[in-house]
C-alpha cells in the first residue's frame, strides 16, 4: 500500500480476521495501526454498526491510515498513542470494554524502508529507530551515551546477540575518537567486532540482532509489555478476542505467557490435591500452537517468514461464547 509515502505490508490477513470475527460486530481496535492494513480488513467484515479504533504513535502512520480509512466514515476513528495506554486512550473516548483487539508488535515497512527514520542498516541514514519522533531518546543517544556495561545488556537481552561484550567494546572504541552518527557507521562498527568465521555465517546481516536490541530499547517495546497484554484482556467483553502478531522470541514469550496464565492462572502447587489459590481462568487459548503465514505469503514478503500469530478469547468462569478452535472455524466455513 502506498499512501502518503506510507509504505505498509499487512501479514497474515485471513487469519487476523479469522480469529477476530469481526462479523458479530462491536467495538474493535487495532492497537498498531501503521498504514490500516488489517483495519480495513477488519472493517470490511464488520457490520454497519460496528466501529474500530486505530491507535498508532506514529504520526505518519495515523495520517496514511486515516485517509486509507475515510470511506468508512465515522465508524473508524484514529487515536495518536502507545497501545501500552490502550485502557486510558479508550477511557477518555468513553469505551471501558471492546469485543477484540489486534497487536502487530514491531517495525512497519515503512519504518525499515523510509532510510531518513534510521531503522535499517541497509542505508545511510541518522540514527534515530524512533516509532513516535516526538519522542526524546534516540538510536545515537543510545549508542554514544550509554555506558559499555548497559550496552552488553542491552544487546545480549534485547537482540541475543552472542557476541554483544565486543561488540560493546568496539562502539565505545569508536565513539570515543568520533560519535557514531549514522546507521551505516554502527553497522560497520558491529560486523568489525564479530569474528571473522562468524561474521557471515548466518545468512542476515552481522548487525540485524543489534538493529533490533537498540530499537527496542529507544521505543520500550518490551518494558511493560506484558501489563499492556494484560490490560488487552481485561478490556475484552466475554468472547472478545485478543489477536497478537510477533516477530521476535522475546515477544512471543511475553504474549505465550500472558495468554497461558489466563487460561490457568492457578498457581498452586502442582502436586496439590486441589486448588485452594482461587483463581479461575479468566482466557481460552485459540492457537494451540502458534500460526505462521502461508509459503506464499513468505515468498512475497519475506518479513512474514519470522512471524507468530497468537490468538485468546475472554472467558467467563473459564467458558467461552464460541466452543470453536480457530481450525475449527476454518474447516466448518
Amino acid at each position: 500500500m502506498e499512501n502518503g509515502g506510507f509504505h505498509h505490508v499487512p501479514i497474515m490477513v485471513r487469519e487476523v480476521t479469522d480469529l477476530l470475527w469481526p462479523e458479530r460486530g462491536g467495538i474493535f481496535v487495532d492497537g498498531t495501526l501503521g498504514g490500516g492494513g488489517h483495519s480495513e480488513a477488519i472493517l470490511q467484515l464488520l457490520p454497519p454498526e460496528g466501529r474500530l479504533i486505530g491507535i498508532d504513535r506514529d504520526r505518519t502512520a495515523l495520517a496514511a491510515a486515516t485517509e486509507r480509512l475515510k470511506p468508512f466514515g465515522d465508524r473508524f476513528t484514529a487515536l495518536h498513542g502507545n497501545f501500552f495506554h490502550m485502557k486510558s486512550l479508550l477511557l477518555q473516548r468513553g469505551i471501558t470494554k471492546v469485543d477484540g483487539i489486534l497487536l502487530d508488535l514491531g517495525v512497519s515497512s515503512y519504518q525499515l524502508d523510509e532510510a531518513s527514520r534510521g531503522f535499517s542498516y541497509k542505508a545511510e541514514a541518522p540514527l534515530d529507530m524512533r516509532m513516535d519522533q516526538s519522542a526524546a531518546l534516540t538510536a545515537a543517544d543510545v549508542v554514544n551515551g550509554y555506558s559499555e556495561k548497559e550496552l552488553i545488556r542491552i544487546l545480549r537481552d534485547y537482540g541475543e546477540e552472542r557476541f554483544s561484550p565486543l561488540i560493546a567494546r568496539r562502539i565505545c572504541e569508536r565513539r570515543a575518537q568520533k560519535p557514531i552518527e549514522t546507521t551505516t557507521e554502527l553497522a560497520e562498527t558491529v560486523a568489525g567486532a564479530i569474528p571473522a568465521k562468524f561474521r557471515f555465517k548466518e545468512q542476515q546481516h552481522p548487525a540485524r540482532r543489534c538493529f533490533q536490541a537498540i530499537r527496542i530499547e529507544v521505543n520500550g517495546e518490551l518494558q511493560g509489555l506484558r501489563e499492556a497484554v494484560d490490560d488487552c484482556i481485561d478490556l475484552l467483553n466475554t468472547g472478545g478476542r485478543i489477536v497478537v502478531l510477533t516477530f521476535h522470541s522475546l515477544e512471543d514469550r511475553i504474549v505465550k505467557t500472558a495468554f497461558k496464565t489466563a487460561e490457568n492462572p492457578c498457581i498452586c502447587p502442582p502436586k496439590s490435591p486441589q486448588c485452594i489459590c482461587g483463581r479461575t481462568p479468566y482466557g481460552r487459548i485459540l492457537t494451540k500452537h502458534p500460526l505462521t503465514a502461508c509459503e506464499q505469503e513468505q515468498r512475497e514478503n519475506s518479513r512474514s517468514v519470522c512471524c507468530k500469530l497468537r490468538a485468546l478469547e475472554k472467558t467467563d468462569k473459564g467458558i467461552g461464547t464460541d466452543r470453536n478452535t480457530y481450525r475449527e472455524r476454518r474447516v466448518n466455513g
